[in-house]
């Protein structure tokens, strides 16, 4: 479709201008009258093939709205919900102001939909890769229940609560991530340009070279003839594995195995449980059915492994079971998650505890990233002491040889 851009007036006199998609420019001069802008100028965009370009990557997923893009717009939706705007004269707005283009675009296509007398949640589940399967049903529940604007409050929260453990969680892992790439780019360097320059001195031991030397010359040796052999092997490692969790089978073991990681894995366990214990909470809070939140929860989990069981535990309250001793049988809820799951069970306040134990979770798990480089540093210092030893013996022992030798030839 082709591209325009235009400058223009708002209602309130205020310059507006951007980059809008049209057939023709009345089209677009209507659609721009119907969204409370009165165009001064609209002319064809001069980067179209770029734009094209653009388009066609982010067909291939690139350009994916980020959390923070979601968040925003699901308290504007609320805002419009509480304030009685009509939903597409709203949702109208809500695109001239997306700097996101794919969002824009797929805010486009809910448009067009609603407009066609689609329901709101099925429009927004033809874009699964920005809107997650809660997003929808809640949505769905709000149409049902005449409760939209309390939706969109429950999911803006929600949202927000998640990126913020996912933040925390990537600034505690930036500092092992910046240490250990440092380590590589070191013992590269060393390999490819410093061992290089004491080979020649080395071999002038003959066969009295120390075996640490011999490692040493061996890897520079190799990495220097056959760096593309070494290069290959790493991206077609990366690549085989990348495959490998791409399937359901390796996507569980991948899981699986990050559970079981010494200190991460307790905390991905704990972040794991707060997220499913908060959509729990909302779900359950906003009228959904236990059978249907299990089922949406499962999706929504971020891991295989922990979805499974949440899928067992489905099927076992669709037999009948209580939902605390169906999750007891699974074995990878806390004491703590499953009490409070009784209690509420039979006090009738299950949402309240369920969001309570969330907010419990999401502090260990703040605690823990806090605590996390007190932790980690014994590890990375152990690492860089070790690799400083190997490099010091492999350099210094055949210097104190030729040294020893050069002092009895004396």
């Amino acid at each position: 479709m082709p591209v325009f851009n235009y400058t223009g007036r708002s209602r309130r006199g205020e310059p507006a201008s951007g980059i809008i998609e049209g057939e023709t420019r009345e089209s677009v001069a209507a659609r721009l009258f119907s969204n409370g802008i009165t165009p001064i100028e609209i002319k064809p965009a001069a980067v179209k093939q770029n734009t094209d370009f653009a388009k066609t990557l982010r067909q291939f997923g690139f350009g994916k709205p980020k959390t923070a893009d979601v968040v925003m717009f699901t308290r504007q939706m609320y805002t419009i919900t509480r304030s009685g705007i009509p939903l597409l004269r709203g949702m109208k707005g809500l695109i001239t102001s997306t700097h996101n283009l794919v969002l824009r675009e797929a805010l486009e296509d809910i448009l067009t939909n609603l407009e066609g007398g689609r329901d709101l949640a099925g429009c927004f589940g033809r874009h699964p890769r920005i809107f997650p399967s809660l997003y929808i049903s809640l949505i769905r529940v709000g149409e049902e229940t005449g409760t939209l604007e309390a939706s969109f409050q429950r999911l803006a929260e929600y949202l927000t609560q998640d990126q913020d453990m996912h933040e925390r969680v990537k600034s505690a892992m930036r500092y092992p991530v910046i240490v250990m790439l440092a380590i590589g780019v070191a013992l590269g360097v060393l390999t490819v340009f410093v061992i290089p320059k004491f080979a020649p001195l080395f071999r002038a031991l003959g066969d009295n070279i120390p075996m640490p030397t011999r490692v040493i010359m061996a890897i520079s040796s190799f990495t220097q003839n056959y760096w593309y052999v070494l290069l290959g092997a790493i991206i077609t490692s990366v690549f085989l594995l990348r495959r490998h969790i791409a399937t359901e089978h390796g996507r569980l073991q991948w899981d699986t195995f990050k559970l079981k990681l010494p200190a991460l894995g307790k905390l991905t366990h704990e972040a794991i449980l707060a997220r499913i214990t908060r959509s729990l909470a909302i779900a359950l809070n906003a009228g959904m059915p236990v059978i249907q939140t299990l089922s949406v929860i499962a999706k929504s989990a971020g891991n295989e492994f922990m979805a499974q069981r949440v899928q067992q535990v489905r099927v076992a309250v669709e037999r009948g079971e209580p939902l605390s001793r169906a999750a007891a049988s699974v074995g990878v809820f806390t004491p703590l998650v499953l009490q409070m799951m009784a209690v509420g069970e039979e006090t009738g306040d299950l949402p309240k505890l369920l969001d309570e134990v969330a907010e419990f979770y999401e502090r260990e798990v703040d605690y823990a990233l806090k605590n996390i480089t007190a932790a980690i540093e014994p590890i990375l210092i152990v690492a860089v002491g070790g690799m400083v030893l190997v490099l010091a013996l492999g350099i210094f022992l055949p210097m104190w040889e030729l040294i020893g030798k050069a002092s009895g030839g004396q």
